[in-house]
Order: structure tokens, then C-alpha cells, then sequence
């Protein structure tokens, strides 16, 4: 079996990138790769990698108000000793909402990828995955945790979002029969192959 950089490095290479900014993100990750030791690591290096995920459901998509930025985003954060991305997404995603999640594949599909600033002269290479909440439970941030986490109709997640994050949801909004959160190999997943920038 491949590595875990070996896996998240080819699903950088043969993703189809929505936009521009995605398109540049994915050529900056690329290039990162190729010269970090430690590309997960925050205390190797001021650019690593991190982990997000889009939660989606039938209530919308699920936001956070990032309590330092005072951003709407999606749950993420830095990739723990011994994680992947898709492990860090899903993590972070539990504690920043308190919800539950449908399971994945050993392996999910990376959904979108995203170069911005992480404060204090940090570069986040963040990489994006599909989460559909189990239930309909409503968010419940673990302590410490933003406490301003809700749900939004598609149009209000689309006028708040990080500019970063807006073309994701944008592309993301379709009839719920195209996409299925809890099938990440469904081939109309945007930016899967055949279906601003980052900071410099």
C-alpha cells in the first residue's frame, strides 16, 4: 500500500482544479511537496499541510465563525502526529461541530485544495473532503471551540463563505441526486479528472 504522502500528493496531481485560485493552489502544493521533508508537520515548516472538510446535509452547509478571524469556514485545522488530512478534517470537523459523521473509504476523495495565510507568517496547503452529518443533530462545539457554528441555506453560505471556500460551494450546489456526500467515488464530484491566489 502506498504511503499516506504517496496517496494525498497523487490526489493533488490528478485533481481538476474548479478555478483559478484552486488551479494556482494546487500548482503551490505541488511544489511544496517536492521540497518539504515533513509537509504535515507546523513546527517543521511555516507552510504545511492542513485538513478541512465541507459538511453538507439537508439543511444546507454547515459553517463556523472562526473565533480569531471572525470568518465563516468550514471545520478544519492543523494535521496531529500520526494523521492524514482526511483524519485531521474529520477530527477537527467532530470538535469544531460536535457531530457525527457518515464513514468514508480508507481513502476519501479530495474535494478541493486551498493556499492561503495561516497567521504569524504560516502557510496553510489546506486540503478539502466531503463530510454528510449522521442524524440531524444540532451543532455542538466542544469546549473551547468556536461556539457559532450553524447551519446555511446554499444562497447564505454562498454570500458569507471566505472568499477561499466560495468556489467550492458553488460548485457544490446541485440537485442533491448528483452528489451524495456519502458516496465520495461519485464521478460528478467537482474538479474529479474528466468531470485568489496563494500567498506568495
Amino acid at each position: 500500500m502506498r504511503s499516506v504522502t504517496e496517496a494525498v500528493l497523487a490526489s493533488i496531481v490528478s485533481r481538476c482544479p474548479l478555478d483559478d485560485r484552486e488551479s494556482s493552489s494546487r500548482d503551490f502544493t505541488i511544489q511544496a511537496f517536492r521540497r518539504l521533508e515533513r509537509p504535515y508537520d507546523r513546527h517543521a515548516d511555516p507552510t504545511h499541510v492542513t485538513g478541512s472538510a465541507l459538511v453538507i446535509g439537508p439543511r444546507g452547509v454547515l459553517l463556523h465563525r472562526h473565533k480569531k478571524l471572525g470568518i465563516w469556514l468550514q471545520p478544519g485545522g492543523h494535521v496531529d502526529g500520526g494523521e492524514s488530512p482526511w483524519e485531521a478534517a474529520r477530527r477537527e470537523a467532530g470538535e469544531e461541530t460536535g457531530l457525527s459523521f457518515a464513514p468514508w473509504p480508507d481513502i476519501p476523495r479530495l474535494i478541493h485544495m486551498d493556499v492561503h495565510s495561516g497567521g504569524g507568517g504560516h502557510i496553510h496547503l489546506d486540503l478539502r473532503y466531503l463530510l454528510a452529518p449522521e442524524g440531524d443533530d444540532e451543532p455542538s462545539p466542544a469546549p473551547g471551540e468556536s461556539p457559532d457554528v450553524r447551519w446555511f441555506s446554499w444562497d447564505d453560505a454562498i454570500l458569507v463563505a471566505d472568499p477561499g471556500l466560495k468556489g467550492l460551494i458553488l460548485a457544490m450546489r446541485r440537485p442533491r441526486d448528483e452528489v451524495s456526500p456519502g458516496e465520495p467515488g461519485t464521478s460528478s464530484l467537482p474538479g474529479e479528472a474528466g468531470a485568489g491566489e496563494p500567498p506568495g
